[in-house]
């Protein structure tokens, strides 16, 4: 909250969580409900790496994605370790239905995974999903996508995947 004199009392005006842009200069940033700014107080270059993609099928929270050519297009669908050019690109932090817009995130935390085991994982041959165990089946996709710091989070590092003879 900030106190405010233009009327010549002092009037409380409330903190925004978000910035519509040039319509809130003066305005007292606050926290949103993870603790943290919101991408739209930062100034261009600065915050999260992401693109709003239009997916091709509904997508979970946490699910690990690949961005595709749909006729000229960019769509966004699960990644698969099973399917050779369905490697990992990024993550989506929210669901989506098939044919909305998502959210994809290109770096850092996948904060929306659970059944994470600490250390180095993988693309994982159930679509979306990592696991801490390379895939090793003929023409299975392996592709290390981060490292996993907690059973909840996963620092998504994209890597070149490896198809498999």
């Amino acid at each position: 909250m900030k106190l405010d004199t233009a009327t010549g009392q002092l009037t409380e005006q409330a903190a925004a969580q978000a910035s519509a842009g040039a319509a809130d200069a003066g305005k007292i940033p606050a926290l949103d409900g993870s603790g943290r700014l919101d991408s739209s107080m930062m100034p261009a270059g600065i915050g999260a790496d992401t693109a709003i993609i239009t997916a091709s099928e509904a997508l979970a929270a946490g699910d690990f994605v690949n961005v595709w050519n749909n006729s000229g297009g960019a769509k966004v669908r699960k990644a698969d370790a099973t399917t050779q050019g369905k490697d990992a690109h990024g993550f989506v932090l929210a669901s989506v239905a098939s044919g909305a817009n998502a959210t994809v995130y290109f770096e850092g935390p996948n904060t929306a995974v659970t059944g994470a085991t600490p250390g180095p994982v993988f693309l994982a041959a159930a679509a979306g999903t990592a696991t801490s165990i390379a895939p090793s089946g003929s023409g299975n996709v392996v592709q290390r996508i981060g490292v996993a710091v907690s059973a909840t989070a996963i620092n998504f590092e994209g890597s070149q995947p490896v198809v498999l003879a």
